[in-house]
């Protein structure tokens, strides 16, 4: 089994409010290919070949939950750089970027309707 998952569909009550937070926050994140997805805002990544994918979908009655998506970064830079394009487009509640455990650093914050996302850097201490 070579990918861990295939996709994340993530719900938020009006997609057009959430649009420019997530066009910017992906690329960023390594979903760098658009997709065309009816009723839907769609990004691939794009290393070679489709592997994973991220999609934004519109339901009204969306409320936020504990759940929260957590992604990879290559370094504590990376995650840094991530929090300030996060905090520029919208982000709410942030926390860090910080030392989180040993090992371990991370930035978490809520896209603009409060779905849970962290961003982080693990390495061996």
């Amino acid at each position: 089994m070579k990918r861990l998952f295939d996709h994340i569909d993530l719900r938020v009550p009006r997609l057009a409010d959430r649009t420019n937070f997530y066009e910017t926050l992906l690329p960023v994140l390594g979903f760098t290919r658009r997709a065309d997805v009816e009723g839907w805002l769609q990004f691939e990544a794009a290393n070679g070949v489709i592997t994973e994918s991220f999609g934004i979908t519109e339901s009204p009655g969306h409320v936020p939950n504990e759940n929260r998506i957590a992604f990879r970064a290559e370094s504590a830079a990376d995650v840094d750089n991530i929090a300030e394009i996060a905090a520029g487009v919208g982000a709410r509640n942030i926390a860090g970027p910080m030392n989180y455990a040993p090992g371990y650093y991370a930035v978490f914050f809520e896209d603009p309707c409060g779905n849970r996302l962290e961003v982080c850097h693990k390495f061996r201490t």
